[in-house]
């Protein structure tokens, strides 16, 4: 990078930790605000949406994709079932399991809140242009996709099968 470079976007004084923090945070902060109405707010929209995406509908796996505690997983589909956002129905793969699938209602709310949450990456994203934005969310999906912690493939769960 040159001097330039640095001296414009003040690299030289920015933490990799703060600057991901202080991104997260301003994020975190205006979802809450643009999906507070849905059960769980942020997470819910989260299950919401891997459950529109059918790439794995399985309770366990979705929770484990999130990072989420399987019991805390329970309680956050219970309260989306009860919304009638979504429903549970026994995974062909293993009866045991159970798949979380959007209903119409869900499909519904969860384009309502897919349209808000657009908004909120582009505000968060504000200081760059449309086709840096593309460029920062390519290469985010790359350094997530290329980490070990992966958790953008909800099917990898290692108890849950899909």
């Amino acid at each position: 990078m040159t001097q330039a470079a640095k001296e414009e976007t003040g690299q030289d004084s920015v933490d990799f930790g703060q600057a991901l923090g202080t991104l997260l945070r301003a994020y975190l902060e205006s979802a809450r605000a643009a999906v507070g109405d849905l059960p769980g707010g942020p997470r819910g929209y989260q299950v919401m949406s891997i459950a529109a995406s059918s790439i794995c509908g399985n309770q366990a796996a979705i929770a484990e994709s999130l990072g989420l505690d399987r019991t805390v997983m329970t309680y956050l589909v219970d309260d989306l079932e009860k919304a009638g956002l979504v429903e549970r129905r026994p995974d062909p793969a293993d009866r045991r399991a159970r798949q979380v699938l959007l209903t119409r209602k869900g499909a519904t709310a969860f384009e309502a809140a897919s349209a808000r949450i657009n908004d909120v990456e582009r505000t968060v994203l504000g200081g760059l242009s449309d086709d840096e934005a593309t460029v920062f969310r390519t290469l985010l999906a790359r350094v997530v996709a290329d980490a070990p912690f992966d958790t953008s493939q909800p099917c990898r769960a290692s108890e849950a099968p899909c």
